[in-house]
C-alpha cells in the first residue's frame, strides 16, 4: 500500500538542505493552519491573563520573517513593510499593534514576509550552501551560518505554533498537529508556494 505525503511535509530521506527547509515549511503550514480564517475578533482572542493573540503571532512571526533573513542573514536593513508600517523597534510592538491591522492586512503581512524569506533563503543557497557564514556575530568576532538562522527560525516556529495551537482551540475548538487532507488556506496561498 502507498501513501501520498502531505506537500507540507519534509521528504523522508532528503538531504540536510531539504530537511531543514522541509521542517521549517510544515511549522510554517501548521501554524497558518492554526491561525487561517479568522475575523478580527477571532485574531484578537486571549487566553487567561496572556496577552497573545493569533494576529500578535501573526504579526510577530512576519517581523521575525525578515529580521532572521535579511537583518541577520546580510547585514542590510529591515526595509519595508518595516520602515513603514510604524515599527518602532520594540520587542512587543507587533504584538500589541497587531490589534489595529485588519485580518487581511495580518495575513499579507505574514503571507508575504514568508515569500520574501524563501526567496532569500534560496538565493543564500545557491551562492554557498549551509556552511556559509551570515551577518548574525557574537561579539568576540564569530559569526553564525545559515544552518544556524534556520534552525533559530524552526525554534521560533515550534514555540509559537505550540502557543497558536491553544489560542485557536479557545477561539473555535480547532485542534489537531497538522492540517487536513486537502486543506488549503482560505486566506492567503501555501507557504511552500513563495
Amino acid at each position: 500500500m502507498t501513501t501520498t505525503q502531505p506537500p507540507w511535509d519534509p521528504p523522508l530521506a532528503g538531504t540536510e538542505v531539504e530537511q531543514l527547509t522541509g521542517a521549517l515549511d510544515r511549522l510554517r503550514t501548521t501554524f497558518r493552519f492554526k491561525t487561517d480564517d479568522l475575523d478580527a475578533a477571532g485574531l484578537q482572542q486571549r487566553i487567561g491573563a496572556s496577552t497573545l493573540t493569533l494576529g500578535g503571532l501573526l504579526k510577530h512571526l512576519a517581523a521575525v520573517e525578515d529580521h532572521h533573513f535579511t537583518v541577520k542573514l546580510t547585514g542590510e536593513p529591515l526595509g519595508g513593510p518595516w520602515d513603514s508600517n510604524g515599527w518602532d523597534g520594540s520587542n512587543d510592538w507587533e504584538f500589541a499593534s497587531a490589534a489595529d491591522d485588519t485580518p487581511e492586512e495580518l495575513y499579507g503581512l505574514w503571507d508575504s514576509a514568508v515569500e520574501r524569506a524563501h526567496a532569500r533563503v534560496r538565493a543564500a543557497l545557491d551562492r554557498g550552501g549551509l556552511d556559509q557564514p551570515v551577518h548574525a556575530s557574537m561579539p568576540d568576532g564569530r559569526h553564525a551560518n545559515l544552518r544556524r538562522l534556520l534552525c533559530d527560525l524552526i525554534e521560533e516556529y515550534g514555540r509559537h505554533t505550540g502557543h497558536a495551537d491553544l489560542l485557536r482551540e479557545a477561539v473555535d475548538g480547532r485542534t489537531g498537529e497538522d492540517p487536513p487532507d486537502g486543506w488549503q488556506p482560505r486566506s492567503g496561498r501555501f507557504p511552500w508556494e513563495s
